[in-house]
Parts: structure tokens; sequence; C-alpha cells
């Protein structure tokens, strides 16, 4: 792990088998899978399948499986399950979304250094595997080295820091500060890997000039640019198509497909914006293929009518139809793009939903809005929403009227155990089981009843042939 330089990020739902493949061929060193939910892989054989113990493949190696967690016992039971499949185990400590926040991992778990000393002590006891961190930075240099070097003395491995607050994310992410990686590198004696501000293989090599990490990962860069690590810029159908060949070998999730399309095609798909309808429409592989192969035509095309000399339009540094960067607008750009004056208040989408939820926004989201037209004293304050109490067993919202307290998966597991009903998730095994037991026993009485009917007859025969003998 210590001589990978170049990384491709660990992705939810798009840092898939087939991407990693296509990743590594093209100059990727060393590869994450996509966060996975720890305590959903301990108990989903089919999850653990689906994302890990698929198709073996030799090739995809080194691999590092990331969990999100916020339970020592729970990560390291799932850890023990992933640890013959990859080469290091880590934990995510990075991820700012709302998801992870309703959840209580990621990135909101950093400032309960006991837990994620716990955790990471934890592992290194029970792991054959390195244990290793991908964390955000606080806004405070002094304190982001003191939160390494926390993780370090813990156990931690190998730190990739990501030089960007938990807050600075969507149209906020702004510039990550290489100036804090470059103090936690000073200031620990493990390997560390940088994130942030990568869009190109120049950016790459200033970043490791700069900071003196040992390697650099890249997620949007990557996405837009599979060959960002080779130092090329190909031709965007040239990818997708060994793209689109990998998956017939290694299928995912169609969704997984049309996302990467998407990135690849992003420039292109803001000239035809017929197929990038098309694209989001499309219910099968074939389909897909079938868009992809449209779009290289009209490029095909309009390559061949161009004049000479003409240069890029809207500011790209390549034609539309070339693997390049694509720069996040920050949120005043964005603004102006919707036509809302410059001014925050247009900032819309996730961060105006995480924001009403937090109560620190009168902005609703469109689906909220069409609600509230509905249903004028509908009323979307978060201190109204009813708090719902935990299941004993897995941390999940318990159904109300559950007789063990749990949510329906554990009580489910319960009730079956215990051949016990819970009358509030419709869950019967108790009594089903005494209606089986009375069937069968009226059964057994019918048969009893049968027999001794039969007995009687043979009985009556029997004395007719007598008479019949005699006579």
């Amino acid at each position: 792990l210590r001589s990978a330089h170049y990384v491709v990020a660990p992705m939810v739902d798009q840092s898939e088998l087939a991407w990693r493949l296509l990743s590594r061929r093209h100059g990727a060193q060393l590869c994450y899978t996509p966060m996975l939910h720890a305590q959903v892989f301990l108990r989903d054989a089919n999850y653990r399948r689906e994302n890990l113990y698929g198709e073996a493949c030799p090739e995809d190696r080194p691999l590092i499986v990331q969990f999100c967690a916020n339970d020592p016992e729970v990560f390291v039971q799932a850890a023990l399950l992933a640890q013959d499949y990859c080469d290091a185990i880590d934990l995510n400590l990075g991820c700012p979304q709302m998801i992870a926040k309703r959840g209580h991992y990621g990135a909101f778990l950093q400032e309960e250094w006991d837990l994620l000393q716990r955790m990471i002590l934890l592992a290194n006891e029970k792991l054959s595997v390195p244990i290793t961190c991908k964390i955000r930075v606080f806004p405070e240099i002094d304190k982001t080295v003191k939160y390494a070097q926390m993780l370090e003395k813990a156990g931690c491995q190998l730190l990739t820091v990501h030089g960007r607050t938990k807050e600075q994310k969507g149209p906020l992410a702004g510039v990550a500060s290489w100036e804090h990686i470059q103090a936690v590198r000073k200031a620990v004696s493990i390997p560390v890997f940088a994130n942030g501000n990568i869009q190109c293989l120049s950016d790459v090599e200033e970043c490791i000039r700069k900071t003196g990490v040992h390697g650099v990962m890249s997620a949007e860069g990557n996405l837009h640019n599979p060959a960002l690590f080779e130092g090329r810029n190909p031709l965007v159908w040239e990818m997708a198509e060994e793209y689109l060949e990998i998956v017939q070998k290694y299928p995912c999730p169609l969704s997984y497909v049309r996302a990467h399309l998407f990135k690849l095609w992003h420039h292109t798909l803001q000239v035809y914006q017929q197929l990038r309808e098309e694209l989001a429409k499309v219910k099968t592989l074939e389909g897909i293929v079938d868009v992809n192969r449209e779009l290289k035509l009209r490029c095909q095309e309009e390559i061949a009518n161009q004049k000479e000399g003409e240069k890029p339009k809207e500011g790209l540094p390549f034609f539309h139809w070339i693997c390049q960067p694509y720069v996040r607008p920050g949120p005043k750009e964005r603004c102006k793009e919707n036509g809302a004056g410059g001014t925050e208040k247009g900032v819309r989408g996730k961060r105006a939903l995480e924001e009403e939820e937090d109560g620190n926004s009168e902005l609703l989201s469109k689906n909220k809005q069409k609600k509230k037209l509905r249903n004028p004293n509908k009323s979307f304050d978060p201190s109204l929403k009813p708090k719902y109490a935990k299941c004993d067993q897995c941390g999940n919202p318990k159904g109300n009227k559950c007789v063990f307290n749990m949510c329906r998966g554990c009580c489910k597991k319960r009730a079956f155990k215990e051949t016990a009903d819970c009358p509030g998730h419709g869950l019967l095994f108790k009594t089903k089981y005494e209606k089986s037991l009375s069937w069968q026993s009226s059964q057994r009485v019918i048969q009893n009843a049968e027999i001794s009917r039969r007995g009687d007859v043979d009985v009556g025969e029997t004395a007719v042939l007598k008479e019949a003998a005699d006579s």
C-alpha cells in the first residue's frame, strides 16, 4: 500500500468492480470499494455477495474495503467477514452527507475521539489486515493534526486526508486545503494520502510536491476522466465503450452504469439535450449502449464538419467529446445559472433540504412546496416531527406497537425463534402454529372415524358372506 501513488476514491454507487477495473487499466494503483454499511454487511448475506463476495477478480488488487460504522463490535465483526477479500479495511470518517448525519457515521463522528479510539484499537487487535481511516479536516490546523495523531496512536496504519471540512460540500465545496494535509503529513509517521483539488495528472504531481504525501486520491476527476493518472485526455466514447465491455463481463446495477455515462458525457450532454433525456429514461444495458453509440456518431459528425482553427466553446480546455475536468460552480455562479440574481437564496437541491432539516432556512424543496399547496396547514417544522424510539436490537426505528420493542426485521427473527405473536407487526407465528396443531388434531379425529366406519363395514360384509355360505 505504501507504494501506491495513484488512488481511486471510495464512491457510493460509483466505485464498483467494473469501474475499478477500468481505472486500473489506465494508471490507478490502488482502489477502494464503495462505502459499505457495516451493520447491513453483517446481517445481510445478499448485501455481502452483491458488494464483495461476487465473482473473484485477481486484477482487482490491491483493494481496500471501506465501512461506515459507529459501534466497535459491529465494525469489527463486519471487517472480519471482509478481510479475506481485501488488503486493508478503511473506516469512513469523511462522509459529510445528510444520510451520514442521520445514521451517525462518517464525518459526524470526528468529535467523538473516545469512540474512534475504541473502534480502531479493537480492529487492530482482531483483524489480520491493516486498519486505515479517511478523514475530513477541522477548520483549525492544530486540531486536525491532533486528530490525526490520535488516530495513529490508536492503531490507524494509513491515513487519507480530504482537505475540506464537513461543511464544504456541493456548491459550497470550495478549494481543499493542502496546508492542512501538509501539516498532518509532517506530524505523523504513517503513510498519508491526499484528497481534494485533483483534476489532472499535473495536480497529482503538484500535490505530492507541496504536501509530501505518499499518494493522491481522486474522486470526481477520475469519474470524468478514468485515464487521469495516465496523463491522457482520451475521446469520451473510447472510455465509455471500454467501460461498457467490462460491465458485460462484470454486471452491476443499471443505475451505476447510467451515472457513469452521465459523468463521462457531461459536457456533450449539455449540447445534445434530447440524448440526455433518452439516457435518463433507458431501462436496459442494450439501450444505454445504443445511446452511447448515438452520442459517438453525433460527435464524429461534428468533428467531420469542424472548421480549421475552431476552438472549444463554453470556456472548456478541450472539445466536449474529450475527457476533461468538470469544475463544480460555487453558490453564486449556480444562482446566476438559475436566474436567482446571484443571491445565496437561489441555492436549491440537497443543500437547501439539509438546511430545512436543521431548521436554519425557510426554503422548501419543490416537492414540499407542492404538498404545501395541497395542504396549506401542513407544517415542515422538524421540531414538530414525531421522535421515533429505537429498536432494542439494531438501532433502527422500532414499531410503535411491537411487543418486543423492535423494528420489523428483528421482531420477525425473534418471533419466529420463540414461536410468538406480534400483532403490531402482523406476525402471528404462535397463532398459526396453534391453528396447525388444531388442524392436525381434527384430521386425526376424521381419520380415526373413517377407520372405525370402515371396520364396521368390514364386519357387516363378513356376516353377509357367512350367511351366504351357510345357505
